[in-house]
């Protein structure tokens, strides 16, 4: 199983960071491992402290249930799967959170919290 390393880890935190700064936001930027452990963490200049714990649960939901956290929202909603963002220690069920693939195999994630759904959504998919 690959595994994301120490250089890759920053530099997603560099592309989200750059990203968002193009966007003149302030965010949190959580990469997590395949197994949902946290890799790295920054949290920029200026984002809100509530979004660290948010960024981090974006970034663990994307690889547990291996999809972007806003279409995992949908998802509940759809299927009438209320209390699901419950389990697994709290998981997030809005845009922000994005799996990130080596092929076809599960790598890790990335969250970004802080800014505007769309933005955070933005910045994550930019990063992956």
């Amino acid at each position: 199983m690959n595994e994301i390393d120490d250089e890759q880890a920053r530099g997603l935190l560099d592309k989200a960071q750059s990203r968002a700064s193009e966007l003149g936001v302030a965010v949190c930027i959580a990469v997590v491992d395949a197994g949902g452990h946290l890799k790295a963490f920054h949290r920029m200049d200026g984002a809100i402290r509530g979004a660290i714990d948010v960024a981090q649960r974006k970034a663990r939901t994307a690889v547990l249930f291996p999809m972007e956290t806003g279409d995992f929202g949908k998802l509940i909603v759809d299927e009438n799967l209320g209390s699901m963002e419950l389990s697994n220690g709290g998981l997030a069920v809005f845009h922000g959170g994005v799996p990130l693939f080596d092929g076809d195999e599960l790598i890790g994630a990335v969250g970004v919290s802080g800014a505007t759904a769309e933005q955070d959504r933005d910045i994550a998919r930019a990063t992956a």
